[in-house]
């Protein structure tokens, strides 16, 4: 292999929980006439495991079946837990993006004692200043991670990140601003291409193809700015993998032996394949 050419890694993909009522109409700021009216979407919930025969990273901790409950969502299995799918202990992970501190990725970080903790400058400082006194901006966020993230930076655990940068070898964070001030993609090198993480820098593929952002943000046109950012960093709209897309689940195959994962690094399913697995018929 070259100097320059960057490892590959597999990137798979759990789908832990979701949000199976959610109107379709709350997840785009402006409706633009493109879903009939009083249709539901739903809006599922993931985390992103980065992996070769060298390192491991985890992106994103997900959140309790405590927080499920509080918030009315629908936890299908602990996603620290289902880790172990892959043979590995949260004790053992050494490195852990956060895309953003909102209550969906960052819950659980107590639960990785040995793990640096990667996350933009901008959004500890956001999450900790005084945007947080108004009531809407705080409600995606949660007092006790915060916390436990604040807790890391004095123990030396949380690694603190001023724009882009290199976690492992050939894998890089980019600030994508906009749904939060330090929101941060993940690019990865894989078999198939450059495969962006995009996490809610785009909820949906919808939301980046339409050019119709998800409605809770704090900026507009770096959001806007940010899809193409992304663009510019994936290798097609297939190599955007979106934070909370159900389809995501289903347009790629399943890990053997591990179906709740789903495997990134790999082409996307045809659309018969696809509407098999809707249908039950294939995993």
């Amino acid at each position: 292999m070259a100097e320059d050419t960057p490892p590959e890694y597999e990137v798979l993909a759990l789908r832990f929980g979701t949000h199976a009522d959610r109107p379709a109409r709350d997840n785009f700021l402006v409706d633009e006439g493109q879903f009939t009216p009083g249709s539901d979407m739903p809006m599922d919930f993931y985390l992103w495991v980065i992996r070769n025969d060298r390192h491991f990273l985890l992106v994103d901790t997900g959140f309790n079946e405590e927080m499920a409950r509080r918030r009315g969502r629908t936890l299908f299995r602990c996603p620290v837990d289902a880790l172990a799918d892959l043979g590995v202990a949260a004790e053992d992970v050494s490195d852990v993006v956060v895309t953003h501190m909102h209550y969906d990725h960052a819950g659980n970080l107590d639960r990785f004692p040995h793990a640096r903790i990667h996350l933009q400058e901008d959004e500890l400082r956001f999450c900790t200043g005084p945007a947080m006194r108004h009531h809407v901006v705080r409600k995606p966020f949660e007092s006790v991670n915060v916390k436990t993230a604040v807790q890391g930076l004095f123990e030396d655990q949380l690694v603190l990140h001023r724009g882009e940068a290199e976690i492992i070898p050939g894998v890089t964070v980019h600030p994508v601003p906009g749904h939060t001030p330090g929101t941060q993609v993940v690019r990865v090198p894989t078999a198939r291409g450059w495969v962006v993480l995009a996490s809610d820098a785009t909820h949906l593929w919808a939301n980046i193809r339409l050019r119709s952002p998800f409605p809770i943000l704090d900026h507009l046109t770096p959001m806007l700015e940010g899809y193409e950012k992304i663009e510019a960093l994936a290798d097609g709209d297939d190599h955007i993998i979106p934070g909370h897309d159900p389809q995501v689940a289903l347009r790629f195959p399943a890990l053997p032996g591990a179906p709740d994962w789903v495997r990134l690094h790999e082409p996307a399913l045809d659309s018969l394949e696809a509407a098999a697995i809707a249908g039950g018929a294939v995993r």
